[in-house]
C-alpha cells in the first residue's frame, strides 16, 4: 500500500508528520531519535507494526502490544530522556494485525532540546526524516529556553562605555512621545537603569544593543549585523545586478533603524489623504512595515549564526528573523500572546512608541497591509527563524508560497538560487544546516551547491567547521 492507503486505513490520525517502525517483537533503538525529532519539532505520529520500502508501506503487526506499549511509555516517563514525556496512544486491527501509534506532542520552546541519554543525541525533523541536530541548533534551543533572558545578562561595559549621541538622541525622542513622563526628570545613567540598559552598575546586553559603539558590538557580539538590500528585481536572477542599494548596518539598533526606516519610506506609495483637516503621512500599510522593522529588531536572535535581513523586490517585502517565535503565529494571533525575545529592547523601542505588542502588532501588519494592497503578508518559519513577506501583487502571494511553503518544494533552479541567497547571507553555515532552510535533504543541498561551484558562483575557502563560502562576481 502507499501512503496514502495506509492513512485511510488508520481514520482517526491527523497526519501532520510521522515515522513506521516494524517494531515485531520489542520497541525499535531507532525510536527514540524520532521521539527526540517530534519534541523538538512540529509532533508527529510514531506507528509500529508497519514496514516501510520506499514508498510501499506494509502491515506486518506487533506481536505482543500490550508489552510494547508498556515499554515505549515507561521510557517516555523513566530517565532516558532529560525531560518527562507522554504520548497519546492508539492500538489498531487491520487485516488480523496489531498496529500501535503514538503521538509525540512538540514540546514548549522553554522545554527544548529533548534529547535522550546525553544532549549530543539531539535530534530534529527535516524533510521527513530524523536528523542529529547540529551544535549551533542544539545552542539555539538553549538560547530560546530562556527566552527573555540573553538580553538581560551583563557585559563588563559600564554606563561611561555607551554612545552619549545615542543616548541624547533616545532621551529627546522620548520627551516629544512622553511629555509629562517621571523619566524626563532623572540624569542620563538613574534614566537607563529604569529601563533596564544598566544593571549593579553595567550595561546589559539589550542595553549595548540599543545604545552600544560600533566597536563594542563587534567584540562582544562576534556576528552582529543588520543587513538591508533593495533588489531592482523579482529574484535575483531576473535584477540587472545583485542589489541597486545595500545597507549592512554594524550601528547600535537605536541609530540602524531610523537608517532603514528611511530607505523603506521611500519603496511605497504614501497616497495624498486629510484627516481633520491635516494631511494624514502615517497611512496603515506604512505602519504595518515600521512594525515588522521593529518586530525584526525585537524578536532577532543576535546570536544566532544567521543576520537579519530585510530585502525589498519590486514585488515584495521580506523580514527574516534569526530566531523563531515563541509559539505558532495561529496562537499568537488568537490569544494576542506576548513573550519578546528582547525584553530590553522591546521595552526601549516600546517606550517610544514603534511597536505593539507582538500578538497586536502582527495584527497590525496584517490589517495595515490588506488595507492597501488587499493582500495579507505571509509569515511562515521553522524552529530557528521566522519569515514576514509583504506582497504587493497577487502574483506574488502565489509565487511566494511556493518557495516559504515549508510543505511546498521547488525543484532546479529554485533551490539553486534560494541555496546561493543563504550562502550569500551566511556563508558559514554547513549543508546540513542550509537543508533546514530550504527543506531538502542535506545530499540534495550538496548537490545545488556542486552545480553552483561547477557554474563558477561560490568557491570554498578553507577546510572543515572553520572554512567558508565566498561568492564570485
Amino acid at each position: 500500500m502507499n501512503k496514502q492507503e495506509l492513512i485511510e486505513k488508520l481514520q482517526d490520525i491527523e497526519w501532520e508528520d510521522f515515522e513506521v517502525k516494524e517494531a515485531k517483537s520489542e520497541v525499535p533503538k531507532n525510536s527514540w531519535e524520532s521521539v527526540s525529532a517530534f519534541s523538538n519539532t512540529a509532533g508527529g505520529w510514531l506507528v509500529f507494526g508497519v514496514k516501510k520500502t520506499g514508498k510501499s508501506y506494509e502491515i506486518v503487526g506487533v506481536k505482543n502490544p500490550e508489552k510494547i506499549s508498556q515499554d515505549f511509555l515507561g521510557v517516555l516517563r523513566g530517565n532516558k530522556f532529560n525531560k518527562k514525556l507522554t504520548a497519546k496512544s492508539k492500538k489498531y486491527l487491520i487485516n488480523g494485525k496489531n498496529v500501535l501509534a503514538f503521538y509525540i506532542e512538540a514540546k514548549h520552546p522553554r522545554e527544548k532540546p529533548i534529547y535522550y541519554d546525553n544532549p549530543k543525541n539531539t535530534f530534529i525533523r527535516a524533510g521527513g526524516a530524523d536528523q542529529r541536530a547540529t551544535q549551533e541548533e542544539i545552542d539555539n534551543f538553549y538560547r530560546t529556553s530562556s527566552f527573555e533572558e540573553k538580553d538581560k545578562e551583563l557585559t563588563e561595559l559600564k554606563f561611561e562605555g555607551l554612545d552619549e549621541d545615542t543616548i541624547n538622541q533616545y532621551r529627546n525622542f522620548f520627551i516629544q512621545v512622553n511629555p509629562t513622563h517621571r523619566y524626563n526628570a532623572l540624569k542620563d545613567k538613574e534614566f537607563l537603569e529604569k529601563i533596564g540598559v544598566i544593571k549593579d552598575n553595567k550595561v546589559t546586553f539589550g542595553g549595548l544593543l540599543v545604545f552600544g559603539k560600533e566597536d563594542d558590538l563587534n567584540d562582544l557580539i562576534s556576528n552582529y549585523r543588520i543587513e538591508y538590500l533593495e533588489i531592482a528585481g523579482t529574484s535575483y536572477g531576473d535584477a540587472p545586478t545583485r542589489y541597486n542599494y545595500r545597507l549592512s548596518s554594524e550601528k547600535n539598533l537605536f541609530l540602524t533603524f531610523f537608517d532603514i526606516y528611511e530607505r523603506l519610506i521611500k519603496q511605497i506609495e504614501i497616497p495624498f489623504s486629510v484627516k481633520q483637516g491635516v494631511r494624514e503621512d502615517d497611512p496603515p500599510h506604512l505602519q504595518a512595515l515600521r512594525e515588522a522593522l521593529v518586530n525584526l529588531i525585537i524578536h532577532t536572535d543576535y546570536f544566532s549564526l544567521q543576520n537579519p535581513r530585510i530585502r525589498v523586490f519590486l514585488d515584495r517585502f521580506e523580514f527574516f528573523n534569526p530566531g523563531a517565535l515563541p509559539k505558532k503565529i495561529e496562537l499568537i494571533l488568537k490569544e494576542d500572546f506576548s513573550l519578546p525575545r528582547n525584553p530590553i529592547i522591546a521595552k526601549a523601542f516600546r517606550f517610544l512608541r514603534f511597536s505593539e505588542n507582538i500578538g497586536s502588532g502582527f495584527h497590525k501588519m496584517i490589517y495595515g497591509w490588506d488595507k492597501q494592497y488587499h493582500l495579507k503578508p505571509i509569515i511562515d518559519g521553522d524552529f530557528d527563524y521566522y519569515k514576514i513577506t509583504f506582497p504587493t501583487t497577487t502574483t506574488t502571494t502565489s509565487k511566494t508560497t511556493t518557495y516559504t511553503t515549508s510543505k511546498t518544494q521547488i525543484k532546479g533552479d529554485g533551490k539553486e538560487r534560494e541555496i546561493f541567497e543563504i550562502i550569500e547571507n551566511n556563508p558559514y553555515l554547513s549543508a546540513l544546516e542550509i537543508s533546514r532552510q530550504v527543506n531538502l535533504t542535506e545530499d540534495g543541498v550538496r548537490y545545488h551547491i556542486d552545480n553552483l561551484k561547477k557554474k563558477g558562483r561560490i568557491k570554498r575557502k578553507g577546510h572543515g567547521k572553520g572554512g567558508s563560502w565566498e561568492i564570485i562576481r
